[in-house]
């Protein structure tokens, strides 16, 4: 058999065990090794190419950068911090419309610069923001959809997991994805933000009636509390300032920034005991998901490569005349789907051996097409049937939410968001200025 439809085959069969609840990482590691056997006709070719991707894949210094992120993520959460920049955020806002909404916004903007990770901000937020929502009289669906759709900002505000992984499967700088998140991130919360207004503007009883208690109005009116979050804003500034300043690499921003964390939870919780065990497991279990999805993935990625699917995928989509912006829209609506079904880690890892050469054929920029397929990602997190922010945010909230409350409060945003990628897809120039003025190079 030809091995472009063994590799077209595997792909198929892929889809399916998955679907079928195999874990992502084995599916990969299975279908790898059974199209590499029929290609080949060798057991040992199949067992030496998992053999040596296992040490391979996850053996450059740049991976480092994961756990370490993770880490520092993890840290800031057990310090408390989150909640002070609720409130920071809450007391910036609360006297425009929907302000208690928009600060939800602001604050889950800055956790995203601090965590990386949208499933951990819909978790956290779900516990802190909507019950001060609901207590304000915020219509529930409301408040849930502003949760779910401001946590895509973890994937989309630097340092991002997804944007790491990209850069390290695609060979790209990883400080020049994060410095071409930073506008589209920050596009994407203005967007969400006049959304939220314009909505209680039309109907006011979405934003609620109610007024903070005498308690909540003597925190929040007090001058500190803007500033009260001083530690975090001094830790996203030194760790995003040291990498766009040439300081110091993704990795030590990421050691700098884990130190920093630490150092934050001593100065407010204390030297923390058992905590500090469970925080490391935690950081073990989540580092170790992703090294597997990458070292299957790699193995995906190799088999591919032998069988030739990418190649004459890259010349049928260069045949089929249809321009870079056509073939980018098509990719973008495999991205959305994908993501109603898939975590945004396998989605990456599955889809950019496929679409990285073809991008590169057609001329379109890989870091540009990297931001605006990590938002394609983020967006299909918050769509039925299966969509991950929502799970995260069910699993946060009170047994009495329905699951489908939370589907049609995020609606409204779903429209908002694919408003803002059509508008980054329209204007290259948005996403690339920023790198183009940190590292004085054109794209």
């Amino acid at each position: 058999m030809d091995p472009a439809i063994i590799g077209a085959l595997s792909i198929g069969i892929l889809i399916l065990m998955i679907l079928c609840g195999f874990h992502v990482g084995v599916a990969l590691a299975a279908t790898s090794f059974g199209a590499l056997y029929l290609m080949t006709g060798k057991l040992r070719v199949a067992s030496s190419v998992l053999e040596k991707t296992a040490y391979s894949a996850v053996m450059d210094y740049v991976f480092a950068v994961i756990p370490l992120f993770v880490l520092m993520g993890l840290l800031t959460t057990a310090s408390g911090a989150t909640g002070e920049l609720f409130q920071a955020a809450e007391r910036a806002t609360r006297r425009m419309r929907g302000g208690l909404g928009i600060g939800t916004v602001g604050a889950n903007a800055v956790f995203a610069a601090i965590t990386g990770v949208s499933v951990a901000s819909a978790a956290v937020f779900s516990r802190i923001a909507v019950p001060e929502m609901l207590r304000l009289n915020y219509e529930r669906p409301f408040a849930l959809g502003i949760v779910g759709a401001s946590s895509l900002l973890g994937m989309l505000i630097p340092p991002s997991i997804l944007m790491i992984i990209y850069g390290v499967i695609t060979e790209q700088s990883v400080g020049r994805m994060f410095a071409a998140g930073v506008v589209p991130g920050l596009l994407v919360a203005a967007f969400l933000c006049i959304v939220i207004w314009v909505m209680v503007g039309l109907r006011p009883s979405r934003g609620g009636v109610g007024m903070p208690s005498v308690s909540q109005q003597a925190v929040t009116d007090k001058p500190g509390t803007l500033l009260r979050p001083w530690p975090v804003y001094l830790l996203i500034a030194l760790v995003l300032g040291g990498i766009y300043g040439g300081f110091f690499t993704p990795t030590e921003a990421g050691a700098v920034g884990a130190g920093g964390a630490f150092l934050m939870l001593v100065a407010k919780r204390g030297i923390p005991g058992r905590a500090s065990l469970e925080i490391l497991l935690e950081t073990g279990k989540a580092t170790a998901s992703i090294f597997l999805l990458l070292i299957t993935a790699q193995m995906y990625s190799r088999m591919l490569t032998l069988s030739g699917l990418p190649a004459d995928v890259t010349d049928w989509a260069t045949a089929l005349d249809l321009g870079p912006t056509a073939v980018l829209l098509i990719f973008v609506i495999i991205l959305l789907v994908l993501g109603m079904v898939l975590d945004s880690v396998s989605i990456l890892l599955l889809t950019m051996p496929i679409m990285f050469p073809v991008i590169l054929t057609l001329g379109l920029d890989p870091i540009w097409f990297g931001i605006m397929a990590i938002i394609a990602i983020e967006i299909g997190l918050l769509t039925p049937p299966f969509g991950m922010v929502i799970f995260a945010m069910k699993a946060s909230l009170p047994a009495d939410v329905r699951i489908e409350e939370i589907y049609r409060g995020a609606l409204p945003f779903l429209g908002v968001l694919m408003l803002a990628l059509a508008v980054l897809i329209a204007f290259p120039a948005l996403t690339l200025w920023l790198p183009d003025m940190l590292y004085n190079q054109t794209f």
